[in-house]
């Protein structure tokens, strides 16, 4: 009877011990996933402040004004 409750104390220990090691593995490689995301996230968002801020249309003052200079002409 000793040597079953000594066996059965052991494997709760041992299944402990297994348990912390899993969780500890899962929550590192949660934060290594969080932090690899907001920095491609912080990526993303640079490269797309830059495209929207450069992305307007410059005003073409070389064009001439066809349907104007007709007018007048007339």
């Amino acid at each position: 009877m000793l040597n079953e409750l000594m066996l059965y104390f052991y494997l709760k220990i041992k299944t402990m011990e297994i348990n912390w090691i899993i969780i500890g593995i899962v929550v590192a490689v949660a934060i290594v996933l969080i932090v690899l995301t907001t920095k491609r996230n912080q990526k993303e968002k640079k490269k797309l402040t830059d495209l929207l801020n450069n992305d307007f249309k410059k005003p073409d003052e070389d064009e001439p004004d066809f349907d104007n200079n007709n007018a007048s002409e007339r």
